[in-house]
């Protein structure tokens, strides 16, 4: 047990418990240690993820702590709708869980300002939950602050039920589907792998795809076989960096489901990426990884251990095109001039040879 602040008392007589947690992987990877947490505070409740289509198949025969998962309609602060999904009722889904009668329901899905009150009409007996000063309250909640580590974020709202931390790191099973889907894609390795993921869904957090490529040159001279990995939308990044390369890579865009990609990058030696899901994924399954981040994204989500991680870290606070100065948006009190509508990378200045060196490192004391 792993004490993070006050521990409130457990909720008696608990068969059902809702988890609000809908959005992109890496937000998925890091409420892991919560659902650990509660499964152990509650070794006998029926844990059931609200989440969005991808987690229902992650966990159709994942072991973990999900008990089931509840597909939740697309709503605005919720989740967007995939492309080709049916339309769904919110008002039918929220009557369908009511008649579940859960005990306990989580809102570990942001501030609040949406969650909160879809989390209030799941009907159960206790909510608990995070709260913006936008937010309306839930039973007992936990004040959200932006800068606190995501992690430790959704550890205290389980405490807030009576369910103290069992762990600070997420971990996620590979299973014997994921491997036999990998290797019938990827083959059987010649030499050691690395992966490399050049993409992220905010370009701010994209480190330049030419060094990518120059990483991809250093390792496939120290006798590595590099793959590529990215997402449909991010093939021409991909791309980008296939052709810089100069050298033999192997690029794999939509090839590997997610539970595949898992296997994949629980198999190679090192997973060097943005900040991005694939790279909390790839920590999550086992793999030493080597990150880009901006700095504020680092506080929230970076991995705290550095015997088989390495964050590479950029400094920039002001916008690269028009030199706006990005943080006051979380400070008002302090001078600057907030947001801005660029969304040019804010990682440009981290050189490739920190993250070779990185890299290098790892590869030699990680495995």
């Amino acid at each position: 047990m792993v004490v993070l602040g006050p521990v409130s008392g457990r909720v008696p007589d608990v068969e059902r418990i809702a988890v609000l947690r809908a959005n992109a992987l890496g937000d998925f990877i890091f409420v892991l240690p919560t659902l650990d947490a509660l499964r152990a505070a509650y070794p006998e409740a029926e844990l059931v993820l609200l989440g969005a289509p991808w987690h229902a198949k992650l966990f159709g025969d994942r072991p973990g702590p999900v008990d089931r998962v509840l597909v939740v309609p697309p709503a605005p602060g919720i989740r967007g709708r995939d492309p080709g999904e049916p339309e769904s009722s919110m008002d039918d889904f929220l009557a369908a869980a009511r008649a579940e009668r859960f005990d306990l329901a989580l809102q570990v899905h942001g501030g609040g300002a949406n969650s909160n009150p879809f989390v209030s009409g799941l009907g159960a007996r206790v909510t608990a939950g995070l709260r913006a000063e936008d937010a309306p309250p839930l039973d007992r909640w936990l004040r959200y602050v932006y800068y606190q580590h995501e992690v430790i974020r959704y550890l205290e709202v389980a405490a807030l039920v009576g369910a103290p931390a069992t762990t600070v790191l997420p971990t996620l099973a590979v299973t014997d589907t994921d491997r036999l889907e990998a290797r019938a894609v990827l083959g059987a390795p010649s030499r050691p792998r690395v992966a490399l993921h050049p993409g992220a869904t905010d370009t701010r957090r994209r480190w330049p795809a030419e060094r990518f490529a120059e990483v991809a040159r250093e390792l496939v001279a120290d006798g590595y076989e590099v793959l590529v990995t990215g997402t449909p939308a991010e093939q021409e990044v991909v791309d980008r960096v296939v052709a810089a390369a100069g050298v033999p890579v192997r690029p794999q865009v939509g090839t590997l489901s997610l539970g595949a990609l898992a296997a994949c990058y629980a198999d190679c030696a090192l997973v060097v990426s943005n900040d991005t899901g694939p790279l909390h994924l790839a920590a999550a399954v086992g793999a030493p990884t080597v990150g880009v981040f901006w700095v504020g994204n680092l506080i929230n989500v970076g991995h705290p251990l550095r015997g088989r991680h390495r964050p590479i870290m950029s400094w920039r606070v002001h916008c690269p095109v028009c030199g706006v100065d990005c943080t006051p948006g979380v400070y008002p009190a302090r001078p600057g001039d907030g947001d801005c509508p660029h969304r040019d990378s804010f990682v440009t200045d981290v050189p490739t040879v920190e993250v070779v060196e990185a890299a290098r490192e790892l590869l030699t004391t990680a495995g």
